[in-house]
């Protein structure tokens, strides 16, 4: 079972003070530190991201690609391996400093950026956008506008992957990271974007959870 304790500790005592995202980088500093560890930080990338490729792969030459909080990079790097012309970004400078180390030959652009204030430049530009369990550690006031700025990400005839945690309306929210329910992860299609794919699968490494894997395309 991963240790979730110092994340909910860090985000909810940053949450008291009105940063309700700024945990993330004090978290990823204590890690750099030694003092903490990154629940979410695999060292591989996401297993539900590369059995996707696996069943639907993509055309990639010529294509832009983006990755939502993009952590310690994998999934990057990953996306980079399968061709596309990768950038990638995370709110957290730490992280991104460490991806850089990790990675010191990559080919992918990475930055430090906050999803709920991207740069207007990113705006329509991606052909393909990979948001993975970032949506579910965001409160439920930010999300609206975080799946908002995602969807504004993709050019026409782009493609957005989504995977994040699933639980039906009438289960308790729970504790950070929240499972989503499907109307939030539906939430997508009021930006203009339609409804391709949608799986439920169970995770590979917590078989008491489930996933939404669910990819929309705008027309």
């Amino acid at each position: 079972m991963r240790d979730r304790r110092r994340a909910r500790e860090l985000a909810a005592e940053f949450h008291r003070r009105g940063d309700p995202t700024g945990w993330f980088e004090a978290l990823y500093r204590e890690a750099e530190e030694g003092k903490s560890t990154i629940p979410w930080a695999d060292y591989h990338p996401t297993p539900h991201l590369v059995g996707f490729w696996i069943q639907h792969p993509q055309q990639t030459a010529g294509k832009s690609a983006l990755v939502v909080g993009s952590g310690l990079g994998d999934d990057a790097e990953q996306l980079a391996a399968y061709g596309f012309r990768t950038t990638a970004f995370d709110i957290s400078e730490t992280a991104i400093r460490g991806t850089r180390k990790r990675f010191p030959n990559s080919k992918v652009a990475y930055h430090a950026a906050d999803l709920l204030n991207p740069p207007a430049s990113w705006c329509g530009r991606f052909d393909f956008v990979f948001e993975a369990n970032t949506l579910q550690v965001l409160p439920a006031a930010l999300r609206p506008q975080a799946t908002k700025n995602i969807a504004a990400f993709l050019r026409p005839g782009g493609l957005l992957l989504v995977i994040a945690r699933h639980r039906e309306p009438s289960d308790p929210e729970g504790q950070m990271p929240w499972p989503l329910t499907r109307a939030e992860i539906s939430a997508f299609t009021a930006h203009g974007l339609k409804e391709v794919l949608f799986d439920i699968l169970p995770d590979v490494s917590e078989p008491d959870v489930r996933r939404f894997r669910v990819l929309f395309h705008r027309p």
